[in-house]
């Protein structure tokens, strides 16, 4: 499932607590960041991670200080540089045109942990945001009812 525009909005405001934090989310300091309910991941265009919450780190195991500065689909996530999730990444810096939400499992370095990912094109930070919040899955593997 990949959703884009306002069904990426719709599905957003029912998985990522905070949603209207995104629109806004490059004025947050440093702690208003970190109080952010899911993970919050600035990328450059050349996707070097700029910004990184705490919440995130708690997801990924992985300190601000192991991940600013480093490449994150080669160097902090190689796991995401497949078309699905980097391709994705690309096209939207290159078209100044990023909102889509879909599923995906991160596996490096750490437990496969099934998430959801928001990535998001700001045009005020000329940035982009990756935001991941947990999938709730039931015992069967199936996504339970959000």
């Amino acid at each position: 499932m990949r959703e884009t525009g306002d069904r990426a909005d719709e599905l957003a405001s029912r998985v990522f607590l905070g949603w209207h934090h995104m629109a806004t989310v490059d004025r947050l300091d440093e702690a208003q960041l970190d109080d952010l309910p899911f993970g919050a991941i600035q990328l450059d265009a050349e996707g070097r991670v700029v910004r990184y919450n705490a919440t995130e780190a708690s997801i990924s195991g992985r300190t601000k200080a192991e991940v600013i500065g480093r490449d994150f689909f080669h160097e902090v996530a190689p796991c995401t540089n497949v078309q699905q999730f980097a391709g994705r990444f690309r096209e939207g810096v290159r078209a100044e045109m990023l909102n889509e939400v879909f599923p995906y499992r991160f596996d490096f370095r750490m437990q496969p942990t099934e998430v959801w990912i928001r990535l998001y094109y700001s045009h005020d930070s000329r940035t982009a945001w990756v935001f991941v919040t947990r999938r709730e899955l039931d015992d069967s593997g199936e996504e339970q009812a959000v």
